[in-house]
């Protein structure tokens, strides 16, 4: 199924990069493709750039050294390709019903990682970083974004609302109970519905958002309570990025540093996307 996976991903890569790199000894494509193949192993890099990790009929010439990769996936054609691999995947927003949450990936709090954050998970203080992602129906979050632990959650979800399209209604946790989100979430013409962080939520004398104060009302009701409810599915959607081979389990050891997080994540979501299809397609 690894390879299966593989070779979905860098066919798609090898397409959308056509004419990219002419004159270059590794292509964008062929970076991606070294890259995605640690991913799918669950490896490091330097696993990958060796000839002898790969099936006979895979193996080439030569494979980007260490160093190469290193410098290669930093560049702007390499995250530029990525981005389209995205996109490609993507189907247009179509549902009402969207959610927003967090996904906390720690690293041991022994750690050396100066760009990790500590923050809270539940009742418990951890170090690392933070996946915050806004999901539809799709095999891909709408918009998503990597962060250090302690960033706050609601402005975080503020720099991703401006993705959404259409309307419909937007579900989180109390954590997002949170005025200037409502007021954001509103602008794009969705309902944030979100339960109250406090027990007297606007009842205070100062300015309350019209759209949080609907917010808070809709919880009150039959149709609320419902669609409420059917927040559970983010969980679904988290608990699918882990619960495969390859999936986006606890950070290893060899990713440490935001840059190279964001990098480890944008993959795992990609690997995490063609299951879901090739799945639906042999269901």
């Amino acid at each position: 199924m690894e390879r299966e996976r593989w070779e979905l991903l860098y066919a798609l890569a090898v397409k959308l990069s056509m004419g990219w790199s002419p004159g270059v000894r590794y292509s964008v494509a062929t970076i991606v493709g070294v890259y995605l193949w640690s991913l799918v192993w669950d490896r490091p890099i330097s696993w990958a750039c060796r000839s002898g990790n790969w099936p006979a009929d895979l193996q080439t010439a030569g494979l980007p050294s260490q160093s190469t990769m290193s410098r290669r996936l930093r560049s702007r054609p390499v995250e530029f390709l990525l981005e389209c691999m995205e996109h490609s995947l993507q189907r247009p927003q179509a549902e009402w019903v969207k959610f927003v949450d967090g996904k906390p990936l720690p690293i041991g709090c022994c750690g050396k990682d100066r760009e990790a954050g500590v923050g809270r998970r539940g009742s418990i203080w951890i170090k690392g970083y933070k996946l915050h992602a806004i999901w539809g129906n799709d095999c891909l979050p709408i918009a998503w974004r990597v962060t250090p632990m302690n960033e706050s959650e609601p402005r975080i979800a503020e720099t991703l609302v401006p993705r959404l399209r259409g309307g419909g209604y937007l579900l989180g946790d109390k954590t997002f109970d949170s005025g200037p989100l409502h007021d954001k979430v509103g602008a794009k013409g969705h309902q944030l519905v979100a339960p109250p962080i406090r027990g007297n939520a606007g009842r205070g004398h100062h300015r309350q958002s019209a759209f949080r104060l609907r917010g808070l009302a809709m919880l009150g009701t039959v149709f609320g309570k419902a669609l409420y409810r059917c927040r559970n599915d983010i969980e679904r959607d988290f608990s699918g990025l882990v619960c495969f081979g390859g999936g986006l389990n606890a950070l290893p050891t060899w990713v440490r540093h935001l840059n190279r997080v964001r990098l480890w994540v944008q993959g795992k979501l990609l690997v995490n996307a063609v299951r879901i299809r090739t799945a639906v397609a042999t269901a």
